[in-house]
């Protein structure tokens, strides 16, 4: 009755007890098992620099980037917005080339105005008079083109303020330079029809 009481057991007897008992750590997440120290940790997260097996590794990176560029082609002639060029990218680019493409450009022509002037200036010697007239004639086209493109650039930049508020860097000079190549050699692929203007 006044006998000694008995010690209270201590808060590592009873984990040790529990883990004893069969079934008690199962149900514990993360428990039952000592945490890892950070040397071992660090040895499971690391990697080696070089991998194993070489011809392996680089035979799959190869594949990797030739399946980016198959990609990147085909996205090239559909318009797919997440595999085009980083150029390319965006709402605004897409909008200025819809709106070339859907327009007649005097400098889709350059190109084949030049080589008819280096064709004819081979063939014609330049003391002739109808050498004035070919030299002329060139000059005239260039500039009708260059009056064409500075068209072309203030209406896409009053459309493109229009619609998206804030005019994208380097937009309006990537839609001029569209302008200049032949329509059926643009990349990417014109997806709309000529007269048929984005909204």
């Amino acid at each position: 009755m006044f006998g000694r009481k008995k010690e209270a057991p201590s808060a590592q007897q009873i984990i040790d007890q529990q883990a004893a008992e069969p079934g008690r750590t199962e149900g514990l997440s993360g428990k039952g098992a000592p945490t890892p120290t950070r040397k071992a940790q660090e040895a499971a997260r690391r990697r080696p620099l070089v991998p194993e097996d070489r011809k392996a590794s680089k035979a799959a990176e190869r594949q990797a980037i030739q399946d980016q560029r198959l990609k990147m082609r085909q996205a090239l002639d559909t318009g797919d917005e997440r595999f085009l060029p980083l150029r390319d990218k965006g709402p605004q680019k897409r909008f200025a080339r819809d709106y070339v493409d859907a327009r007649f450009s005097l400098g889709e022509y350059l190109m084949f105005g030049a080589l008819v002037f280096v064709l004819v200036s081979l063939v014609v010697p330049a003391s002739s008079d109808l050498m004035i007239y070919v030299l002329g004639g060139f000059w005239v086209m260039f500039l009708a083109v260059f009056v064409d493109v500075f068209i072309l650039s203030r209406q896409l930049r009053k459309r493109l303020t229009a619609k998206f508020g804030e005019l994208e860097r380097g937009t309006v000079w990537y839609g001029s330079m569209r302008s200049l190549q032949f329509r059926k050699l643009r990349l990417p692929k014109p997806q709309v029809k000529r007269g048929q203007y984005p909204a």
